[in-house]
């Protein structure tokens, strides 16, 4: 065999070689490209579905369900997801856990009033009542018994409230930092108490605005009795009663001229 001949063949036996080493990679790109489009899949429409219902449909999606929070609401059943993160057509890897919102349907119980009461029997009158404790902020208070709930978030009575949990603020030894506070209320107290408790907790004031406000008329027949503030009363307050605040917040008053 000459040697153009054998030069012919080992050019031959290479461009196979390449041939096939080219089909290889396309073979691996095609079957990893399968391999992990396969694995995602598109999140679902769950809001408004049942907790139950949803959970089967992500499990045959190969979906993990988590229910984070549970919240009232008067426009969605009770057992229905309220939200859904994340957001419905989103692509995600199989085994992905989506986390959503149970609704309890509306609010059906009272906020009770657990302020002047020691923490352990403020949690016992709220789980009586298919309430929780949420947050607990301790506030270092002088003569106060340890323990004793200085405020609560939402306020006693509230309605319209979204979680089943209540924040309270809870007395502490006055040598303990605090560990932050619950905006108490300060509507109708006069000015001077009301800075003067602030002071006390360490909380810092803004500017006070003040206004005008006009002495109302006296109804008559079923007309309900207007409230009559006192010139020099705190009129409204910033943050609300119940908010979480720090010493870093400034708290806003207006009050009447």
């Amino acid at each position: 065999m000459s040697v153009r001949h054998r030069l012919f063949g080992i050019l031959r036996a290479a461009s196979l070689l390449m041939i096939l080493v080219t089909l290889g990679l396309l073979s691996a790109i095609i079957t990893m490209h399968f391999v992990i489009h396969g694995a995602e899949v598109k999140v679902p429409t769950l809001k408004g579905m049942t907790v139950a219902d949803a959970r089967s449909q992500t499990s045959g999606l190969g979906l993990q369900l988590e229910v984070d929070n549970r919240y009232y609401s008067s426009d969605v059943a009770a057992g229905h997801i309220l939200t859904q993160s994340p957001a419905p057509g989103t692509v995600v890897r199989r085994e992905w856990h989506v986390r959503v919102s149970e609704s309890l349907g509306p609010q059906k119980v009272e906020v009770p009033n657990a302020v002047g009461v020691d923490e352990r029997v403020a949690a016992l009158k709220l789980r009586r009542v298919g309430l929780a404790v949420g947050a607990t902020v301790k506030l270092p208070v002088a003569n106060v018994p340890e323990g004793l709930v200085l405020a609560q978030d939402p306020p006693p009575h509230a309605q319209g409230i979204e979680g089943p949990s209540i924040n309270l603020l809870v007395a502490a030894p006055t040598d303990e930092r605090p560990d932050g506070f619950v905006m108490p209320d300060l509507s109708n107290m006069t000015e001077a108490s009301a800075e003067a408790m602030l002071d006390r907790i360490g909380l810092k004031l803004a500017p006070t605005a003040y206004v005008d406000v006009g002495v109302p008329q006296v109804g008559e027949g079923m007309t309900p009795p207007v409230t009559v503030h006192a010139p020099g009363s705190v009129l409204q307050q910033y943050p609300p009663a119940g908010a979480r605040v720090d010493q870093s917040t400034q708290i806003k008053l207006t009050v009447v001229r």
